[in-house]
């Protein structure tokens, strides 16, 4: 009898604790964390699944069920939703509820203004239940993080910290016939492993090739220093050997032509890349056509370095091009831009002089040579003292115009946004001046551009688009309808956008624009083509490699998604922080790869 007492006094202490169990849990339902995470939240879908910027807002829907289940049925259940950053803060308020046999059920639309501290904010929905008074969640989850706008990506000529500064604004040509500006290449060659500059045979006479380009082109733009390495094991052991060839070069060149500054210089170097390669075998002629093809075919493949080399080494005769071309690798490319155009003789500078420095109007050249001395001259300061003494003597809108466009790019190089917006203002009143003279594309064009700078984008299109009516010259159309394509994308007008591009430009930012206007569409493989030309003209912009990225991600492309983000982080290390929030590579940050190389930077 003792031991059936004992069993029913168990039997009893069981269920009192049982029931004590359920209704704690009950109770404590509202702040409790042990309850299964996200158990009311799990049904939710956010639609469509990544927040994307339309036009100037972003639209989604949130919808999702909450289930009741028996005694852990949600009690007085209630859902919030917000979209913060670190700074700013949008509550997007509570999502009606509505109750059925089985559950709750909701389904809300939202439409967000788009402001620029968006794009790496977080969407978070938060589930409550008990007292409406709590502060606490249930539970939370966050469905988005950032926003897909590569259409903001376009450029419009603003400056960024270490990119090369785009040029803004045109200058009226005066009509004098001047030079054109000339591009070579030439190159300097190494020892194998080595970045020390030897004055051999071959480097002494590409230095007598340098010497006569630039006596038929002296007005010197750019010298742009390449250095390479060849895939030779005694090559690749150093991983700046060819950043080392173009400093070695560099010192070479300032040695020589002494009148050649830092700002004239631009820095470059490749490794473990076909291109070069790709390039030498243009000419070469110790393979068959078909041979030659397979080799392409493997080069521009889009596998890895490492894969690329292995199937090279398999193609029959390749050793023989190792030996013949992988020698023309270990070199320094130089390409220099400059012109043949001439100033002003002596005679005429003398004159120039005295009349920069009278106080009474004294002037004895003519409105042509004054125009040839400001378009020679490569200081923007000399240029405007030019410019500003023309206005005084003459009444045209050119000087107007000009002096207003050498403002545009001294601001460009001021990083102090208040200096900015005072030169832009300046030349806002001069353009303004030379309009009054006479109605020009140019003027027009230049007024767009500054609004542009200053996201007054309509009002930009409006003088762009009244610029592109007065005038049918293909090089100043080519300009303002790139710009005017540029302000298209940020409209979302994408399918006009590319027609805007129908030109063949050397800016690499156009290509870009371009490809961004074709990716809007849907359109990779024109995208993909224009994205290409951008690298093809400027491998170190970096946006190229980025919009090629982008395309990859979109397909589905993993691993040549990560190659070509790599190349543009490697080429543009701003391009770093966007693909850290841009949701388009989501799936490529939750891979270890993302962080390693130079992604980490």
């Amino acid at each position: 009898m003792i031991l059936n007492f004992i069993n029913q006094l168990t039997l009893k202490m069981f269920r009192v604790l049982t029931v004590l169990f359920l209704l704690s849990t009950h109770c404590l339902s509202a702040g409790s964390i042990i309850m299964p995470e996200n158990k009311f939240l799990k049904d939710i879908q956010l639609v469509p699944a990544k927040l994307k910027l339309e036009g100037d807002s972003i639209r989604f829907t949130v919808k999702g069920s909450i289930p009741i289940e028996s005694v852990l049925s949600p009690n007085n259940p209630r859902l919030s939703l917000s979209f913060k950053a670190d700074q700013n803060y949008v509550d997007l308020g509570e999502i009606n509820l509505k109750r059925n046999v089985a559950n709750y059920s909701y389904e809300s639309k939202f439409s967000l203004k788009y402001e620029p501290w968006m794009s790496g904010a977080t969407l978070e929905i938060f589930f409550f239940q008990g007292k409406r008074e709590s502060k606490s969640p249930f539970e939370k989850k966050v469905l988005a993080k950032g926003v897909i706008a590569p259409q903001l990506m376009v450029k419009l000529g603003a400056v960024y910290p270490d990119e090369p500064i785009p040029s803004v604004g045109l200058f009226i040509p005066t009509g004098i016939e001047r030079g054109v500006t000339q591009k070579e290449e030439f190159t300097f060659v190494y020892e194998l492993g080595s970045s020390a500059f030897k004055l051999s045979v071959a480097n002494q006479e590409t230095l007598r090739k340098i010497d006569a380009f630039l006596e038929n082109n002296p007005s010197i733009q750019e010298f742009k220093i390449t250095g390479i390495q060849s895939p030779e094991p005694a090559e690749g052991k150093n991983s700046g050997l060819g950043a080392n060839r173009a400093e070695s070069a560099k010192k070479a060149l300032i040695t020589r032509f002494q009148t050649l500054s830092d700002s004239q210089i631009r820095i470059d170097s490749r490794r473990n890349d076909w291109f070069d390669l790709r390039l030498l075998l243009g000419d070469y002629k110790g393979i068959s056509t078909n041979r030659k093809e397979e080799l392409y075919t493997i080069l521009t493949n889009q596998e890895t370095y490492l894969e690329q080399t292995d199937r090279l080494k398999k193609v029959p005769g390749f050793s023989q091009i190792v030996q013949d071309l992988y020698p023309k690798l270990r070199v320094a490319k130089i390409e220099i831009s400059a012109t043949s155009r001439t100033g002003l003789d002596m005679r005429q500078s003398i004159k120039l002089k005295e009349s920069l420095l009278s106080s009474d109007g004294t002037n004895s050249l003519s409105f042509a040579e004054w125009s040839l001395a400001a378009e020679a001259s490569q200081s923007l300061e000399e240029k405007a003292v030019i410019y500003s003494k023309m206005t005084e003597f003459f009444r045209s809108a050119l000087p107007y115009n000009n002096l207003a466009v050498v403002r545009m790019r001294q601001a460009q190089r001021t990083l102090d946004q208040e200096s900015k917006e005072v030169l832009w203002e300046e030349a806002l009143r001069l353009l303004q001046q030379a309009i009054r003279i006479e109605p020009n594309p140019y003027i027009l064009h230049n007024q767009g551009q500054i609004l542009a700078l200053e996201g007054k984008y309509w009002d930009s299109y409006l003088k762009l688009s009244e610029a592109a009516s007065l005038t049918k010259n293909p090089d100043f159309l080519q300009q303002n309808e790139a710009l005017r394509g540029a302000l298209d994308i940020l409209r979302g007008d994408y399918k006009l956008a590319t027609l805007r591009f129908d030109f063949k430009f050397s800016d690499p930012k156009d290509y870009f624009n371009k490809g961004l206007a074709y990716f809007m569409i849907d359109d990779f493989a024109k995208a993909s083509t224009a994205f290409e030309e951008s690298v093809m003209h400027g491998r170190v912009f970096g946006y190229g490699y980025y919009g090629l990225a982008m395309i990859a991600a979109a397909s589905g492309q993993q691993e040549v998604a990560m190659i070509h983000l790599k190349k543009a982080i490697e080429a543009n290390k701003q391009l770093a922080n966007l693909a850290f929030q841009d949701p388009s590579f989501e799936e490529l940050r939750n891979s270890k790869d993302f962080f390693s190389g130079s992604t980490q930077n």
